[in-house]
């Protein structure tokens, strides 16, 4: 039976030690939120980044557009809160309604306020292996790696999954700790083929128990990006973590792996962002 990857107590041990260097040093940093449209889900992951922005003694303020804000309107504001000295980090929550491009605002956030990493020149730097933002998710996955002594070296890695957000970014993240990594899609042929030999998992599909206990070899280490429903309403992951978590060494629960660690990283990012500036 695997043991269980415990993000949400990493997390809690993060933004406690991140607490303390905000108090200890006196920083005062600053996190801008755009919420764009009335995604319900969005609104949610809005209050839990506002949560914890209140635990770390980060400040936090929320820009509210409607449904209907055209991309000028959307990039002004990125604008202006480039320009606001007062603000360390700018967030823009995704999705955003159709017709706005959000390729061009994320590339309109400056580079140092680019708390989410996924601004082109952060992706840049993260693929030639310099300091920069790393995207909070795959951040936070290299971090549970490193909590439990999860050696990568010479490992064979599949992501499943290669969204901007996490596939592509955490197949960077694990081939500067040289795993060799596979990238599957909906157009790879044969999934059970990949990662059926791979030592390491990364889901992050957003499908119910795509991968499944047959797929998966005995000792695998699985990381469970996905969050959906099953049929109670309950949250559950791209793994069916009932059998699969029988053959691998080490998997995250759904909810509580992978979930509040973006989040301790995003908070992470903003206390970074705010020492940056004063180096300046």
């Amino acid at each position: 039976m695997a043991e269980l990857l415990n993000g949400k107590e990493l997390a809690k041990e993060i933004r406690q030690k991140l607490k303390e260097k905000v108090e200890k040093e006196q920083l005062t940093p600053n996190l801008a939120v755009i919420l764009c449209g009335n995604n319900e889900a969005s609104k949610v992951y809005v209050r839990n980044k506002s949560k914890a922005c209140d635990e770390v003694g980060i400040k936090f303020k929320e820009y509210l557009l409607p449904n209907e804000t055209k991309q000028e309107e959307l990039l002004e504001l990125i604008d202006k809160l480039n320009q606001d000295e007062s603000v360390d980090g700018i967030l823009l929550q995704s999705p955003i309604p159709k017709g706005l491009n959000i390729q061009e605002a994320f590339a309109r956030i400056s580079p140092e306020k680019d708390v989410d990493g996924f601004n082109p020149y952060n992706v840049g730097k993260l693929t030639i292996g310099e300091d920069g933002f790393i995207p909070c998710t795959p951040y936070g996955i290299m971090k549970i790696f490193e909590k439990y002594k999860i050696d990568l070296e010479g490992k064979k890695a599949a992501i499943v999954g290669r969204s901007n957000i996490v596939g592509k970014p955490m197949a960077q993240c694990l081939l500067s700790h040289n795993a060799t990594v596979t990238i599957c899609h909906s157009k790879t042929k044969d999934l059970k083929q990949e990662l059926k030999d791979a030592d390491v998992i990364v889901a992050a599909v957003g499908k119910r128990n795509i991968i499944k206990a047959d797929m998966v070899k005995e000792g695998v280490v699985v990381i469970d990006v996905g969050m959906n429903r099953n049929d109670e309403g309950k949250l559950c992951g791209d793994v069916d973590f009932e059998n699969v978590s029988k053959k691998a060494s080490y998997i995250t629960p759904v909810p509580g792996g992978v979930g509040p660690m973006t989040i301790a990283m995003l908070m992470n990012n903003v206390v970074k962002a705010h020492l940056m500036k004063g180096t300046k």
